[in-house]
């Protein structure tokens, strides 16, 4: 294995996107990542689909580089593997269903007592204390209670961001946690348990709104693919059947982008439009002089503009587009990994370096190395064929 975290060992209780996106973010740095799951199924993700050869995509983009070993956690033979193997661990990682490590005596008072030296970090909806905490939570629910939804869409038209940023964004923060405990750790303060409520980490990032309304009393309302902080800012229809974004976030900006990206210098010297809490207000006239010139104007012309004019911009993709996308070839951004029916693409992990290689290493099929971490506890393989002829392995 290669990686800072070569030599760490994690183990994962996990299901869907939050906490395989946290223990494959792990892999990918090195760490082993023995992935638990039920014999009867695994995690549930593995049959959200089959387009990816037969595999759920879900499943094959946040579970690469890991060990899967099944066991019934249900029965306490199951359960006591399990121990056995956090004894020799450095990690553990969980996004199980509310009270579930609780029930399986494998909560932060009980880790504490029993695996002194483990790390471990819990993912749940809500966090433990709350009216709130016995709440299942999937990624839009999140979304909707924390406040997401309603910055996002249109007014009257609120929307869930595409991608499941309640979930990855919970499954970052796990990692960057894990990795601070570690290295508490290493400084000889012991073990660690952590939790990581989704509805925290989604507030976190409602910064910005939060702010914004407790000391105004405004609601911000959505803006599409604009900013309720800036104006213009947003997506314009270009002349060849394009569509171009394109965005000022300062005063200079603004001046620059009206001077020598429209040729407007009226609408630069316009007191109306001076503060960006002026052009905010004046968002739909801004937006019609911007959309008529995006109208008359092809796509490169603009953005050489802009580019000149030293204005950010960027054209509107659809992931058909992104999937031939100029730049991530020119970087080769593209790798490939095994999975148990071929091999597929997948983009590196972000984070170029010359220290260590990324690990692109397989999607493990449900139960692939459950064998091979029984035999590394101990276990014979007469004891093992005792396990799997009873469903615990």
């Amino acid at each position: 294995m290669t990686g800072p975290l070569a030599g760490v060992t994690v183990v994962a209780l996990e299901q869907a996107v939050s906490a395989p996106l946290a223990t494959r973010t792990l892999a990918d740095l090195g760490a082993r990542v023995i992935k638990v799951e039920n014999p009867r199924g695994g995690d549930f993700a593995r049959d959200y689909d089959d387009v990816v050869n037969g595999m759920a995509a879900h499943f094959v983009w946040v579970n690469r580089g890991k060990e899967s070993l099944t066991l019934d956690l249900k029965d306490p033979r199951g359960l006591e593997l399990l121990h056995r193997l956090l004894a020799v661990a450095d990690v553990l990682v969980s996004n199980l269903a509310p009270g579930a490590t609780d029930r399986l005596g494998i909560g932060p008072e009980q880790l504490a007592q029993q695996h002194p030296h483990l790390v471990s970090v819990e993912i749940s909806g809500y966090g433990p204390g709350g009216p709130l905490s016995h709440k299942r939570a999937y990624d839009l629910l999140v979304q909707a209670e924390a406040g997401a939804c309603s910055i996002t869409g249109t007014a009257g038209a609120p929307a869930k961001a595409g991608p499941p940023f309640a979930d990855t964004s919970s499954g970052l923060y796990a990692t960057i946690l894990v990795l601070a405990a570690l290295y508490r750790r290493q400084a000889g303060a012991g073990g660690a348990a952590v939790h990581v409520p989704m509805f925290d980490v989604l507030t976190e990032l409602m910064g910005y709104s939060l702010h914004f309304t407790r000391h105004t009393g405004v609601e911000q309302q959505p803006v599409g693919m604009g900013s309720p902080a800036v104006a213009p800012y947003g997506a314009y229809a270009t002349a060849d059947g394009q569509t171009v974004v394109l965005g000022t976030t300062s005063d200079r900006e603004w001046q620059r982008f009206a001077r020598e990206l429209l040729g407007r210098p009226d609408l630069a010297d316009d007191p109306r439009y001076a503060g960006a809490a002026d052009r905010v207000a004046q968002r739909g006239e801004l937006d019609a002089e911007v959309a008529a010139w995006c109208a008359r104007t092809d796509l490169a012309t603009i953005q050489a503009a802009a580019d000149a004019a030293g204005i950010g911009n960027s054209r509107y993709n659809t992931a058909a587009d992104v999937l031939t996308h100029p730049h991530l070839d020119a970087r080769h951004r593209w790798g490939s990994v095994d999975t148990p029916n071929g091999p597929v693409p997948a983009l590196l992990p972000p984070g170029d370096t010359a220290a260590w290689a990324p690990r692109m290493d397989p999607v493990p099929g449900l139960g692939e190395h459950s064998a091979a971490a029984l035999r590394e506890l101990g276990l014979t393989d007469a004891e093992i064929a005792v396990l799997r002829a009873d469903g615990v392995t």
